[in-house]
């Protein structure tokens, strides 16, 4: 059964699938297919352990784990890093069966979207993602929609010009992209070390000071020596962060002139332009190097306005991000206007993920996730009775 009459049987009318995949190819995308049996371990690899009790496995008779897709950006990725064009700018589209499961609800569903690779332009591109997002939307019947932005980059930057110790920087932009409790974990962090002593305080003297490529080759030597490989359930390398953090906390607190400038990075939101003079503000009140990450930043925003997108009724935030570790810029979500709980398109940048899917130099990358699911239930059922 093709895609469409699969969409047809399960909505009664194809005729917003034609009308997506068109707006797609009439952008330049083109249409990917990638196999629905795919290796597991580059899922597992990103998303960690967690999600293996979301996907569906099997193992073949070399003994390679293979899962049913859970998601389509990553296969689509793999074939592009496959086809010999790696690197050169490449853009696709895709509508296809994802299978995840998902509690009471059903584990096979659809999942549409645009992945963008190997464009340099990247304030450009973002631009565009978030026009064709807009564009989705429309297919499905929806128009007035809300846009929420943010950029992971701006904290990021903000972070590393603050120069705090390697561990504090990990622990807060995980912190960040987890959507955790970061303001109760910077609040934590600015505490003095309790009285008393550890009963790893040797490990943790043997620490003080060190990177986390020293912290993972110790633990792992003290762990080869106990003859084990994890504790509780954790890896050397999660050992090894923790006893990194303790060691760094002890050295002191995190600076309170770095909590206050942290606070108020995160409360800046609102409207584009009157977020980025607040940036600009901070940066040069605070002696802080993000020029960079802002410039950046102002030119996405002069792209978007370019495509007509109206930047006034754009909602941006500092402390916005989509809660998964990979994304390493602009971030966006467009929701129903007040029915705003589950997006209806979501994506953002991801400039790290093909190394991490085996590319041998950094490759860009930006894309979107249309729910269909969602956007079925709230923009087709009228529009479909009347095809």
């Amino acid at each position: 059964m093709t895609v469409t009459a699969a969409v047809s049987g399960a909505t009664g009318s194809a005729a917003w699938a034609d009308a997506l995949l068109l707006s797609f190819a009439q952008a330049g995308y083109i249409r990917a297919e990638p196999a629905i049996l795919q290796p597991a371990e580059p899922f597992l690899d990103l998303s960690g352990e967690d999600i293996r009790k979301s996907l569906y496995l099997t193992t073949d008779p070399s003994g390679e784990e293979l899962c049913l897709r859970p998601d389509l950006t990553i296969p689509v990725a793999r074939d592009y890093l496959a086809s010999g064009q790696a690197g050169q700018p490449q853009g696709f589209s895709y509508l296809g069966a994802v299978f995840r499961y998902r509690g009471g609800q059903p584990s096979e569903f659809l999942q549409a979207g645009i992945e963008s690779f190997g464009r340099q332009d990247r304030a450009a591109a973002d631009a565009e993602m978030l026009a064709l997002a807009l564009e989705a939307t429309t297919a499905f019947g929806l128009k007035d929609v809300e846009i929420r932005t943010g950029d992971v980059a701006l904290f990021n930057a903000l972070i590393d010009a603050l120069g705090l110790y390697p561990v504090w920087r990990r622990r807060l932009i995980k912190d960040f992209n987890r959507k955790v409790s970061l303001a109760e974990d910077i609040e934590r962090l600015t505490l003095a070390t309790a009285p008393g002593r550890n009963e790893y305080e040797g490990v943790l003297a043997a620490l003080a000071g060190s990177d986390r490529k020293a912290a993972l080759a110790l633990v792992t030597d003290l762990m080869s020596i106990a003859g084990t490989t994890n504790v509780g359930g954790r890896t050397v390398a999660e050992i090894a962060d923790r006893f990194l953090e303790q060691s760094t906390l002890k050295g002191g607190a995190l600076p309170r002139d770095a909590l206050g400038i942290i606070k108020r990075f995160l409360a800046i939101a609102g409207d584009p332009d009157d977020s980025i003079a607040q940036l600009r503000a901070l940066a040069e009140d605070a002696k802080l190097d993000i020029t960079a990450a802002i410039d950046q930043f102002e030119s996405r925003v002069g792209f978007m306005a370019a495509r007509g997108i109206d930047t006034g009724l754009t909602r941006f935030s500092t402390s916005f991000g989509r809660g998964l570790d990979y994304y390493t810029g602009f971030e966006f979500e467009l929701h129903a206007r007040g029915n705003g709980l589950e997006p209806l398109v979501a994506g953002g940048r991801y400039d790290g993920l093909m190394t991490q899917l085996g590319a041998a130099s950094p490759i860009p990358a930006v894309g979107f996730s249309v729910w269909v699911e969602t956007l079925t239930q709230l923009g087709m059922p009228a529009r479909g009775e009347q095809s």
